[in-house]
């Protein structure tokens, strides 16, 4: 453990600069941070009052970050650039900002950065509008939660667990867009399997002709410019993966050389489309053998299938 570290460097030096520059040596060896533990470990004979003398110095010249854990205060050296940007600001400010910043663009909830700082709701709620006028946090609405917001630096662009990515509009899913996706790539693999039935040429021959890989999917919605939004290949993967699941389409993964558009790790995906040998009889399709509520269904119950939207559907089709 860091607390446990012990320096082999055994003077103790009694002059301020000396005691300062070594904390700074040592914030420099930890780049996550040091504790008091540390540095007395460092520096056994120091006294506690030269200690705190030293530290509160670089804190006041903004050359320190004073931070909270779970095993109490921790002192990180500052950057440069966040130090330009919070001229002017109080150390609680500076705290605020620097969680803010540890939590990336995940963005953290003002309920979490109260317990990193442990400072009152109010003080918190304060600075983060103060912080925000300035245009150095912003606040995002996650997809998971959408009464609460997430902060993070301005210029950060949130994370699409935040977002939710190109499958979500204003926090709404965008389930027409999903559908139209999931139908024009299912097209585009059919079409490859036609062509590869009508060459007439050899069984394998005529599989592996019906193979694409994602980035050949990803190019062909890309030309369709059916999207607002830029679409990865992950995302086109994610609309394969519910063909598959619908046994709509089939993976194979096959080794592919490094740098080989498309592969990843030295592997490659590759899609084609399928046609079920026997279409599923209507039992199958019901929606009570995905139910997750299924065993507290019942008629009469506040769950039942007379007031049933997925049963209701089932039916109409």
């Amino acid at each position: 453990m860091m607390a446990d570290v012990r320096v082999k460097k055994e003077s103790n030096p009694t002059d301020a600069a000396e005691i300062e520059n070594r904390i700074k040596e040592l914030c420099q060896q930890f780049p996550h941070g040091i504790t008091d533990q540390v540095i007395q470990n460092d520096m056994p004979n120091l006294e506690p009052q030269q200690r705190a003398m030293a530290i509160n110095k670089l804190l006041s010249l903004g050359q320190l970050d004073l931070l909270r854990n779970s095993s109490g205060l921790l002192y990180r050296m500052k950057d440069i650039q966040s130090t330009s940007k919070m001229k002017g600001s109080d150390n609680q400010e500076k705290l605020v900002y620097q969680i803010i910043e540890d939590a990336g663009n995940k963005g953290i909830w003002s309920r979490d950065i109260r317990f990193k700082s442990n400072l009152p709701l109010t003080e918190i709620n304060k600075i983060l509008k103060n912080l925000e006028s300035k245009k150095l946090i912003k606040a995002v609405k996650s997809v998971a939660a959408s009464k609460k917001k997430v902060y993070m630096l301005y210029n950060l662009q949130p994370d699409r667990s935040v977002t939710g990515g190109a499958w979500y509009s204003d926090q709404d899913f965008e389930s027409e867009f999903v559908e139209v996706l999931n139908q024009q790539c299912f097209k585009f693999l059919q079409s490859k399997a036609e062509a590869a039935r009508e060459s007439k040429q050899s069984p394998m021959v005529q599989r592996n002709s019906s193979l694409a890989t994602s980035h050949e999917v990803w190019k062909y919605i890309c030309e369709l410019g059916i999207s607002k939004v830029d679409l990865s290949m992950e995302d086109i993967e994610t609309i394969l993966n519910t063909l598959i699941y619908d046994g709509k389409v089939e993976m194979t993964i096959i080794a592919a050389k490094e740098g080989t558009v498309g592969s990843v790790d030295g592997q490659m995906k590759l899609y084609r489309g399928v046609n079920p040998i026997i279409q599923p009889t209507g039992l199958v399709t019901a929606p009570c053998g995905l139910c997750p509520v299924f065993d507290d269904c019942h008629e009469g119950g506040e769950i039942s299938p007379s007031n049933c939207i997925y049963m209701t559907e089932w039916l109409d089709f």
